[in-house]
């Protein structure tokens, strides 16, 4: 694979044997983003699990002392004073049957994240194929199926990220824009980390964190020392 010019100057200043501070690695992440827009800083988190075990999953959310950088469209299945109540709370959309019907045949997504009333998941269910594979499928883990709508709202929109283990044992998440400088990207680092540590499945054996970098959207990957977490 052939890279372009800038890709290969940063990736000159990167070690590739070794396992950078997180201060330090943040610091190395902001310096190697060559490109003219904001870049969004990832991290990936390769964990000594087997997602194939329903006790060996790894799935949460977090709210990043400092958000993501990113503007979220929240969608909100919920009726009456619930609604009202999502509304009020800064609700982009509020779903009914009517947007079930959208979703199906129009194939309507403008929106990051769907959040449910327990009493509304009979109407999301019939679109769980389509939003499941999307990642917008609600879910009591991830605290987007709650009666408590304003708080969820208030949540995702202060930078609230979700984490979960795939098929390869990895955690993909983002942790800020390049424009917040290291130190504030290390404090997003550090809170993420704490909650998946958290989250360790009692059934996990062996190394836990198996290995963490950090990349920007067109950067290259920066190996993180997961043992000062």
């Amino acid at each position: 694979m052939k890279h372009g010019k800038k890709y290969v100057e940063s990736a000159a200043l990167v070690d590739r044997l070794k396992q950078y501070d997180p201060m330090e690695s943040m610091e190395l992440v902001c310096k190697t983003a060559k490109a003219k827009f904001d870049e969004t800083v990832e991290v990936s988190v390769r964990l000594g699990v087997d997602s194939r075990h329903a006790d060996q999953q790894v799935r949460g959310a977090v709210v990043l002392p400092h958000g993501t950088g990113k503007t979220v469209r929240v969608l909100v299945f919920a009726k009456g004073d619930k609604a009202h109540e999502a509304e009020e709370a800064g609700a982009d959309y509020i779903g009914d049957e009517a947007t079930v019907q959208k979703i199906q045949k129009e194939n309507w997504f403008e929106f990051d994240v769907c959040v449910a009333t327990p009493d509304m998941m009979g109407v999301v269910g019939r679109i769980g194929r389509i939003l499941g594979p999307k990642g917008l499928m609600p879910n009591p883990k991830s605290g987007t199926v709650t009666m408590d709508v304003a708080k969820a709202i208030k949540d995702i929109k202060a930078g609230k990220v979700e984490y979960r283990v795939d098929k390869t044992n990895i955690c993909h998440c983002p942790i800020g824009k390049v424009s917040f400088g290291p130190e504030k990207l290390t404090e997003n680092l550090t809170t993420l980390m704490e909650a998946i540590i958290k989250a360790k499945p009692a059934a996990a054996k062996g190394t836990y964190i198996k290995s963490l970098v950090a990349s920007t959207t067109m950067g290259p990957g920066v190996k993180v020392n997961a043992q000062k977490f």
